[in-house]
Order: structure tokens, then sequence, then C-alpha cells
């Protein structure tokens, strides 16, 4: 995985995260909570993808 691609994930993240607390401070509760899951699964699979690499990395200089 290029280090563009890992990166990507981390920014949309992000980019759901913001629109939830947006959305939570105007009181919008569905997309808030729509839009904060979506944010969770993508930090998550940004934190999968990112041990991956390292052990990916640490392997292929054994």
């Amino acid at each position: 995985m290029n280090k563009k691609g890992i990166t990507g994930w981390l920014i949309w993240a992000i980019l759901f995260l913001v629109v939830a607390i947006v959305a939570g401070i105007f009181g919008f509760g569905i997309v808030s909570g729509i839009s904060f899951t979506i944010a969770k699964w993508l930090a998550i699979i940004f934190v999968v993808l990112f041990i991956v690499t390292i052990i990916a990395g640490t392997i292929k200089r054994a």
C-alpha cells in the first residue's frame, strides 16, 4: 500500500468526524450519528492498514 492510499483513509475519517461534530452542534442527530459511525470505521481501517504496512516492512527487511 502506498503512502498516499493510507493517508487517504485518514483524511476521509477526519472529514466524516468533522461533519459529525458540525451536524451534532446544529442538532442533526441522524446525520451526526451516521457520520460518526463512518468516521469510526474509516479510522479502524486506517489503523489496521498502518499496522499491516509496518509488519510487512519489517518482514521485508529481514
